[in-house]
C-alpha cells in the first residue's frame, strides 16, 4: 500500500511538469500546448481517482 501513495503523489508531480510545459509552449504558439495541458488535467484526475479508490479499499481491509 505504501507504493500506491507514492504513485498518487507522482501524478501531482507530473501534473505540475505538464502544466509548466504547456505554459511554456503556449508562448511559442504551438499546438503542443493543448496536449500538455490535457495531460496535466488527466494527471490531476488520476490523482483524485486513485485516492478515492485507495480510501475505499483501505476501509474494506480495516473492517
Amino acid at each position: 500500500m505504501k507504493y500506491s501513495k507514492i504513485f498518487q503523489y507522482a501524478y501531482l508531480v507530473f501534473a505540475v511538469l505538464f502544466t509548466y510545459d504547456g505554459i511554456s509552449k503556449w508562448g511559442n504558439g504551438t499546438n503542443g500546448a493543448y496536449i500538455s495541458l490535457g495531460l496535466a488535467g488527466l494527471a490531476v484526475f488520476m490523482y483524485f481517482f486513485r485516492r478515492k479508490f485507495s480510501k475505499k479499499f483501505g476501509n474494506k481491509s480495516n473492517s
